[in-house]
């Protein structure tokens, strides 16, 4: 009922607004009603437009002094680094031309502003200035293509010659599981009809597969330095996205069907947090949080950076809280790591 009575209230505020310009127009109608734009107006508008494109140019710079700070730190996967080469070089080339249109934009309107005593010059056609802006745009946009399909193939080789640790990430709303593939680096067969929470299996695992007896599942993404990771992602519910900012990895998890990325970590979780603009990030967020605490305030405890998954898709009132930990650490941080977690054999052996 108060969703209708919301709507009822804002459909009569906009009829009374209407009204009321109606009303303005005819209290109006004594005053000079010339569809004509007289020399006052054609010289009002010729600077409000230069004011804008110094509003414009003012707005942007602010933009970049203020928040710049809050991008992301350098990449932390192989791949990373051509990933933020060709948008770094995109933004570069959108802004220099978005810079120079606005500005002939802005510029052409102030001067050439209307004056009844100019006549303007009308051009049928220019086949100069026609090729010159049309292929300009197709060489530049058709090097651009080429550098991301080139990339995007790259990103996507996907296969196991380098002798890739094989996890799978599990989404569901609103959490993520993952599973490591065991010794045999060989993910065990999977269906969501076989889970059977009341017996630890979560994920819907066979048991008769014997590739899914050294399956590890597991809360916290541990990975290994340096290694290559393929990853599998299945879906339990809805559309979701594994979203990974800090190695500049996204791919969808759809329901029915696996999907899949593949990087290599270059940075562990400790050497990100001794980077500059991460630790003048958690400085910042610190004193936010610090503010906070003296108000006695909640969510106001001491951040420290991790490397984290997310959900990069509306997948429902709790997609906000979607997210997992990561921890790039070295290859003996990561054995010692494995080593202790249960295997699916021995925790459904457990369980029975």
């Amino acid at each position: 009922m108060t969703p209708l009575l919301t709507i009822v209230v804002l459909v009569l505020v906009a009829i009374a607004i209407w009204q009321m310009t109606k009303i303005f127009e005819l209290s109006q109608i004594r005053a000079s009603n010339s569809q004509v734009a007289s020399e006052t107006d054609n010289k009002y508008n010729g600077y409000l437009m230069f004011a804008f494109l110094i509003f414009l140019y003012g707005i942007t710079i602010f933009s970049f002094w203020k928040y710049t700070k809050v991008l992301l730190p350098e990449a932390a996967s192989e791949h990373g680094g051509g990933y933020d080469s060709l948008m770094v070089l995109s933004f570069v080339i959108i802004f220099i031309v978005q810079t120079l249109t606005q500005f002939l934009l802005h510029y052409f309107a102030f001067k050439y502003r209307g004056d009844r005593e100019r006549k303007a010059l009308f051009f049928a056609d220019n086949d100069r200035l026609e090729f010159i802006w049309t292929i300009i745009p197709v060489i530049v946009l058709a090097g651009l293509i080429l550098w991301g399909l080139y990339a995007w193939t790259n990103i996507m080789d996907i296969n196991d010659e380098d002798d890739p640790l094989t996890v799978e990430l599990y989404a569901q709303q609103f959490n993520w599981t993952a599973r490591y593939a065991g010794n045999d680096n060989v993910l065990g067969d999977a269906n969501v009809r076989m889970i059977d929470i009341d017996n630890a299996n979560v994920l819907g695992l066979d048991n008769s597969d014997p590739n899914a007896a050294d399956d590890i599942i597991v809360k916290e993404l541990h990975l290994p330095v340096g290694r290559k990771v393929n990853f599998k992602m299945r879906s339990q519910d809805v559309l979701h996205s594994a979203y990974m900012p800090h190695f500049r990895a996204q791919m969808n998890c759809v329901p029915g069907m696996i999907t899949q990325f593949s990087f290599t970590p270059t940075i562990t979780t400790a050497e990100m947090r001794q980077n500059p603009d991460v630790v003048d990030k958690v400085k910042r967020i610190n004193g936010i949080r610090a503010e906070k605490a003296a108000k006695g305030l909640d969510n106001s405890d001491p951040w420290e950076f991790d490397y984290i998954l997310l959900c990069n898709k509306i997948c429902g009132k709790s997609h906000y809280n979607m997210q997992m930990k990561i921890i790039v650490e070295t290859e003996e941080e990561y054995n010692a790591w494995i080593a202790s977690q249960q295997t699916f054999g021995k925790s459904m052996a457990s369980a029975q």
